[in-house]
């Protein structure tokens, strides 16, 4: 049975902002939602040091796809709404889901605000939809940006009969396309895409091929040939929540 992992080669990564953006496109998030980021790909600068002797990185973040994973534990509904699937994935059910947040909660990687990450060094990775609330509220703003000139936000999801416009149809027998509010939301690693024999957006979009995804229990994968020839670390290793996200080497020595 494949079992999934994804490395993240941090010298090639240069925040370039491409994976969010595709990940945005394809899986539909919010553009902000009540303050919260939905950005299942998230990135984190760092600078460190005193200058001249600093060092730079920017660190991709996203669901972890634990193999101990704290969210899975937490869910309180039967069958469990935050489930492992036989590939090792960390998936979310949404019917099942009754917005509890418990997920959000128990997981070591997940904060509700960014402003709240970025203080902390903890990471945006599972999402909520406010409860009564539009799941995407930029696009019920009837303002035009030039009266009687420019369409509203409101009128383009209208014109396109999508909301968001940009809405990118997909099947999945346990995630909808565009999630309802009262729920939590979090990257799937593109589940619906690797059940057709594609890869994850994100990593299709990284220009430098930063982002490589594949079974780590496969000799003949590049997952498991990448993690053998460099050392790799994983976030918040102590948690012992065992990520399957791993990342090698590093951008800059100085």
């Amino acid at each position: 049975m494949t079992q999934y992992a994804m490395v993240i080669d941090l010298r090639k990564c240069v925040g370039c902002g491409a994976c969010a953006l595709a990940c945005k496109t394809e899986n539909n998030t919010a553009l902000r939602n009540n303050g919260q980021t939905h950005n299942w790909a998230d990135f984190i600068h760092e600078t460190t040091g005193v200058f001249p002797d600093t060092k730079y990185r920017t660190l991709p973040v996203l669901c972890n796809h634990c193999s101990n994973a704290p969210c899975v534990e937490a869910c309180p509904v039967e069958p469990k709404a935050m489930f492992k699937t036989p590939e090792g994935l960390t998936m979310h059910n949404d019917e099942r889901c009754i917005g509890c947040r418990a997920c959000q909660d128990a997981c070591p990687y997940s904060m509700e605000e960014v402003a709240k990450d970025r203080a902390s060094g903890d990471y945006s990775v599972i999402s909520y939809n406010e409860e009564g609330e539009p799941t995407h509220p930029y696009y019920s703003d009837k303002t035009e940006l030039i009266p009687g000139c420019s369409a509203s936000a409101a009128e383009q999801a209208k014109l396109a009969g999508a909301t968001p416009p940009h809405e990118m149809k997909y099947s999945h027998p346990d995630y909808e396309a565009v999630r309802r509010d009262n729920i939590v939301e979090k990257c799937i690693l593109c589940d619906h895409r690797l059940k057709v024999d594609k890869e994850p957006y994100c990593v299709v979009s990284c220009p430098s091929g930063a982002r490589v995804v594949g079974d780590i229990d496969n000799p003949e994968s590049e997952v498991y040939k990448l993690l053998r020839k460099h050392k790799a670390f994983v976030l918040k290793e102590d948690e012992g929540t065992s990520p399957n996200v791993y990342y090698i080497r590093e951008y800059s020595n100085r």
